[in-house]
Order: C-alpha cells, then structure tokens, then sequence
C-alpha cells in the first residue's frame, strides 16, 4: 500500500486540492506530521473534504504536548470520522516511554470508540514490541529497507506472542523529485541527524553517507524504481513530500510516488 504525507499546515485550499488528485492516483490514505502552530489533525479535516474515500493519519502528536482528553476533543470537533483516521502518538521527549504510551493508548481507545485505529511512533526494538503487543499500526521513520524489515519483525513476534493480529507497519520515506531533489533531501536528513541524542544515535547505528536515507530523483519516472525496495519490508510505504508548498510542486511528487 501507497500513501502520501505533507508537512501540516497546508493552505486548506491545496490540501483539498491535493486530497483530490491523490484519491485519483489510487493512495490508500493521506498523512500529516504535527507542529506546534500546525495541527496535523487539522490539516487530515482538510484533506478529509477533499478525498472523501481515503484513510487519514496523523504521525505523530507527541504526548509531552498533548493529552489523550484534548486529541481526543480534537478530533470530535473537527468531526474526523474514527473509522478513516489512523492516530499516530509518541513518546517525544517523555522518559520513560514505555508506560505512558500504553496508558495513552488505552484512554484514546475508550475516548475514541468507533474503530479508531492507534499507530504508535518507533524506531527502537522496545517501542516497536510495544506496538506489536497492544497498537493498530507502528510507524516508523527515517529507515533504510533492512532496518524496516527488521523493524517489522520485532513487531510481528510481539504481536503473536500477545495473541494477536500484527499490525500494519508503515515508515515515512522522504520523496524529493526534480531540480534540486537531492539538495532537499540533504538538508532535512541533516537537520535529523543531529536533532535529538536519540537520532544522532540512530544515524550513526545507520553508517551510510547524507541523503541516502530517502529517495531524490530529478526524473520523475525514476522515483517509483527508488521506493520499491521498501514495499516488501513494509505494510505501508508513506511517500514524504520533500518540497515548497505549493501545488505544482506537492502534485510533481504525488504523481512521482503514485502506487
């Protein structure tokens, strides 16, 4: 399965126009990240306008800012129906981890009822066992195609030792197309790797040279050929938009990415 994920805070505009094209193309569903002064459940309203037929997710809110009560008014205010919405939650700078996502996701399950589907954010082997054990989905971030399968593993042995179903596993994979790509994906691989002791820790376990975690292509027919390794390691390859916000250049990568 395909998805497409844009930074939140789109013009709704765009993001109803982008929703639109990208329910054409054939996407599973439509993602957004979480910023302070750009609410990811926010932009998914938006989307939901445009692309009536498309999943939505939200990846991720991180729960040093936000409360399981408030995402969960959230999302009733802006009338996200729970049965489209794939909710994504993580850690952030919380310490530990561990327990206060098990409690958040058991509160958003009871304040959510409706087939809301909880996706927990993980790059490490103990959050991604915590997902396979009591989540609807894990997402992860910035992996290689061997780390998400190995990742993905992790996952599945939690979830048959819990006695149940795995959940689907799904990674963001920065997409930059044409002049410039590779600057793009240069210059946000390179902000994330020295943005927390956990991401330098995990580009160093990675050991591969700036931009190569992503694909840049300045063809666009070459992009689909750069994302299809990650399609058997994963459950849900989320195509990341690497570019301004603005419609031709969000439209050149969604029809790049397209499934």
């Amino acid at each position: 399965m395909r998805a497409l994920g844009i930074d939140a805070g789109l013009d709704p505009g765009l993001a109803r126009e982008l929703a639109a094209r990208c329910q054409a193309l054939g996407y599973h569903s439509l993602w957004a990240n979480d910023a302070p002064g750009a609410p990811g459940l926010e932009t998914l309203a938006h989307f939901a306008e445009g692309a009536p037929g498309l999943d939505l997710g939200v990846g991720v809110l991180p729960l040093q800012r936000y409360e399981p009560a408030a995402i969960a008014a959230d999302a009733e205010r802006l009338g996200l129906d729970p049965a489209r919405l794939w909710l994504g939650i993580g850690s952030g700078t919380l310490s530990p981890q561990i327990e206060p996502l098990r409690r958040a996701v058991g509160e958003l399950r009871d304040r959510l009822p409706g087939g809301v589907r909880i996706v927990i954010a993980a790059m490490r082997p103990r959050l991604c066992r915590l997902g396979g054990e009591i989540a609807d989905g894990v997402l992860l971030n910035w992996m290689l195609p061997d780390g998400a399968a190995r990742a993905r593993e992790w996952v599945r042995e939690a979830a048959a030792d819990a006695g149940r179903e795995a959940p689907v596993v799904a990674s963001y994979v920065r997409v930059a197309v044409g002049a410039g790509a590779q600057e793009r994906l240069d210059a946000m691989e390179g902000r994330y790797r020295t943005l927390t002791p956990g991401q330098a820790a995990h580009f160093a376990a990675l050991d591969v040279p700036l931009g190569t975690v992503g694909v840049a292509e300045a063809e666009a027919g070459a992009v689909r050929e750069g994302l299809a390794p990650y399609e058997p390691a994963l459950d849900l390859t989320i195509a990341r938009v690497l570019a301004d916000s603005e419609a031709d250049a969000l439209a050149a990568v969604a029809d790049a990415a397209a499934p």
